[in-house]
């Protein structure tokens, strides 16, 4: 089963949805793998890479689950920082071929776009083109749980749903003692045409493979 995990925007904290979500799936019994097919960086910001936090739920290698010559030290979209950095810029066809996946396959094959969208993946498309090559089996839609979410949400629903898929929607950092979380869950629930969680163990539950 392959996933696409895409945000609305940047920092809405896909990478620890993400994280957290296969941990989960791995806990439950399930083989997980993560990729990112690009991933840049600010190098005077503290923490851990993406790919090194999913690589630390799935047990893989942070190199494999993005490659280092696909990693930006400049906090741009990749192939805006491949070309500020006179790297090569990566192509669609370039990060599809990259993606290369353990043997056997994993039941839950993981793929985290940048930022939203529309976020430049490559110099000839972003992650909604890169999400029409790979054709996953779920879409992922990871949204901050505050003020402006239900606009960022159904924009970014729409490219997806025009390809003829349901994401699931995750609003991250949901407080039900907030009122205007409580109130964006249900306005979406309502009528955003799509399941919304509020948590991993929610998403898990929505995405875990037939049990074994």
């Amino acid at each position: 089963m392959l996933v696409v995990c895409a945000g609305t925007a940047t920092d809405v904290g896909k990478t620890w949805v993400g994280a957290a979500t296969l941990a989960e799936l791995r806990r439950r019994g399930h083989t997980v793998s993560a990729r990112k097919p690009a991933q840049s960086y600010d190098p005077a910001a503290a923490g851990p890479l993406d790919a090194a936090v999913l690589a630390a739920a799935t047990g893989e290698r942070a190199d494999d689950v993005c490659l280092p010559k696909r990693t930006y030290p400049l906090p741009m979209a990749p192939p805006m920082a491949a070309a500020a950095l006179g790297q090569p810029e990566p192509t669609l066809t370039g990060l599809v071929a990259e993606l290369l996946w353990p043997d056997p396959p994993p039941e839950v094959a993981w793929v985290e776009l940048v930022g939203g969208p529309r976020s430049p993946m490559a110099v000839d498309g972003d992650g909604v083109d890169l999400t029409a090559r790979l054709g996953p089996d779920h879409v992922v839609l990871v949204a901050d749980a505050g003020l402006g979410t239900i606009n960022a949400v159904a924009l970014s629903l729409e490219p997806f749903v025009a390809m003829g898929h349901r994401p699931v929607v995750l609003l991250n950092r949901y407080d039900p003692a907030v009122d205007l979380h409580r109130r964006n869950w249900t306005w979406l629930t309502d009528r955003c045409g799509a399941p919304v969680v509020t948590d991993a163990v929610a998403l898990a539950d929505a995405l875990a493979p037939t049990p074994r």
